[in-house]
């Protein structure tokens, strides 16, 4: 839960700034006694001087010990809502894949930025100002009590309305800041999408279109937003009428029963200055309850977040006499929400070096392979084993270190080709970056950048081509020498020269482990050891490209309509027969 980012120390501070809060509060409190006095001296004739200077003492005390409580009280809130979104980012980074995909990408950007500031009032800021502010107040109360209980019935009876239409707003302020979170998420999320593919929204035009749909979100955004300023706006007026037709009531009542001898001048004058003072503390412990009310909204939509199950695994390879890398025991899956099975008894085994490709048409259940050796999902019937071990019996640090994988889509951060290179392996030299490189055909263009390694990129891996981005993230994963390497479609946007010596690379890659490859290019294929076919989650057959060619109708249709390869493959479908 986000509360456990309460540390010891967070406490301790957060209850140290609130006790010296309630001392200034006291130094408060003391105060129109004080003015009393000083006005029943005055009218006796009696010196003044010393009560004025402990009452000047007073207000200097005040004002410290205000500055000190909001310092130390900030600084917790500061530290709060970093845990906080350490926390998050953290539960985020290792929960569980199916959960995390329930959520938006821009949707989860607002609950990390927006909603953990927003919760800190509720764990900082606001709940010190209820504690000051409520004891602020039983104070002013406890003394106008001594002073004159008829005189404070009459007063409480004007406040009591003024609080109870005030308690009303908060409770009505919970519920539209709870619906604000959501427009404002659903903005963050449709943002996002527009601005990760602002390549696409210009190209088809839509420039217009999206800004429509993005102005109407915002403005959902703008009227739920309204909503709670206008019920918040509420807060200080209702209270400051109550106070005024309080004080009207207090001198009215309260002079006429100074002239009729029941009440002194000086206690007038003190009850009086008590009203006006236990206004402000009044006015901000139902503000800070109205604030804790907003945060409340925000700290559920974060433990909603940080119920996500999280990813599981414990045991490391121990053992390494398994003579296979990856096996698939009769392996069925579906995705979570879908009752479309991907993968219908799966079963193969992959040899501990190697290269297979594995081939099929879009949506036979070749990437859901991937997803499912990575662990990113686990099977729902069968096992999948890596050097003998369950997947699921596994460390996914252990996992994650053995296997490799370069996505179809070959994501880069914002940064450095440097910091791209060893993201993966922080502690890799000079050289081992460059040998990367160099196995991923990339060492050249690297070499010729101007700044080499230390050249900026933007977003994706903007400032090279997309077969350059694709190459980088293959010397990203050879980095790491995993002992499986998962290769989705790595070949699919290189040109020949380039195919061809990637080729070269993965089959001496494959030398000293095994490599994986989703293949829609017929040079992939043709390289590969072996080939598996898959066709509607299941494995139709398996062979070289030249057995399964000559015995192999589905894979012989394929391999002529649907693998693409070079000019020659694409005049004559016979140029894919084995020489």
């Amino acid at each position: 839960m986000i509360r456990h980012a309460f540390t010891l120390r967070d406490r301790w501070l957060l209850v140290a700034g609130i006790l010296v809060g309630l001392v200034g509060a006291a130094a408060t409190l003391v105060q129109p006694l004080l003015v009393g006095g000083v006005v029943e001296r005055w009218s006796a004739g009696e010196p003044v001087r010393a009560a004025v200077a402990v009452l000047v003492l007073l207000f200097v005390a005040d004002l410290l010990l205000g500055a000190l409580s909001f310092w130390l009280i900030g600084s917790v809130g500061e530290q709060l809502v970093a845990t906080m979104r350490s926390l998050f980012v953290g539960k985020l980074l290792r929960a569980d894949l199916s959960g995390f995909q329930r959520y938006g990408q821009g949707d989860l950007m607002t609950r990390g930025v927006s909603d953990t500031a927003v919760a800190r009032l509720a764990l900082s800021s606001s709940l010190a100002q209820v504690v000051t502010s409520g004891f602020t107040v039983l104070g002013c109360l406890a003394v106008m009590v001594w002073i004159d209980w008829r005189l404070l019935l009459v007063t409480l009876a004007v406040l009591a309305l003024a609080s109870a239409a005030c308690l009303g707003l908060a409770r009505r302020i919970r519920r539209q800041s709870v619906q604000n979170r959501k427009d404002t998420s659903a903005f963050g999320e449709e943002l996002l999408r527009v601005v990760t593919n602002v390549s696409t929204v210009k190209a088809c035009g839509n420039e217009g279109a999206e800004q429509d749909a993005l102005g109407a979100t915002a403005e959902q955004a703008r009227r739920s937003g309204v909503r709670v300023i206008l019920t918040s706006a509420f807060f200080t007026p209702v209270m400051n009428v109550g106070t005024q037709l309080a004080l009207v009531v207090v001198v009215a009542w309260g002079m006429s029963r100074a002239v009729s001898g029941q009440l002194s001048l000086a206690d007038l004058s003190a009850f009086v200055m008590y009203v006006l003072y236990v206004v402000a503390p009044l006015v901000t412990l139902f503000m800070g309850i109205a604030d804790i009310q907003q945060a409340r909204a925000a700290i559920d939509r974060l433990d909603e977040v940080m119920g996500l199950e999280e990813e599981e695994g414990g045991t490391a390879l121990t053992d390494d006499s398994a003579t296979t890398s990856v096996s698939f025991e009769d392996v069925s899956f579906a995705y979570p929400g879908s009752d479309h099975r991907v993968l219908h008894g799966l079963d193969f085994e992959l040899p501990r070096v190697g290269m297979t490709a594995v081939v099929g048409v879009s949506g036979a259940g070749k990437s859901t392979i991937f997803n499912l050796v990575e662990r990113f999902h686990d099977p729902d019937e069968g096992r999948v084993r890596l050097f003998g071990v369950d997947t699921r019996a596994l460390h996914l640090a252990e996992l994650r270190t053995q296997v490799g994988l370069v996505e179809q889509d070959c994501p880069l951060m914002r940064g450095t080709v440097r910091s791209n290179v060893r993201y993966g392996a922080p502690d890799a030299s000079e050289e081992e970056m460059w040998r990367a490189l160099r196995q991923a055909q990339l060492a050249d263009v690297v070499a010729a950048m101007p700044a080499g390694l230390d050249t900026e990129l933007g977003e994706q891996g903007l400032g090279l081509s997309g077969g350059q981005r694709q190459r980088l993230a293959i010397a990203r994963t050879l980095l790491r020498d995993p002992r499986v390497l998962l290769l989705d479609e790595a070949t699919a946007n290189l040109d020949s020269t380039s195919e061809a010596a990637l080729n070269q690379a993965m089959r001496v890659a494959a030398a000293e482990r095994h490599v994986l490859v989703i293949a829609h290019r017929m040079s992939t294929v043709r390289a590969a050891d072996e080939i598996l076919l898959v066709a509607d989650g299941r494995l139709v057959a398996r062979g070289t490209h030249e057995e399964l060619y000559c015995s192999n109708e589905a894979y012989r249709t394929l391999a002529s309509s649907q693998l693409e390869d070079g000019p020659a493959a694409e005049r004559d479908p016979a140029a894919l027969l084995p020489a």
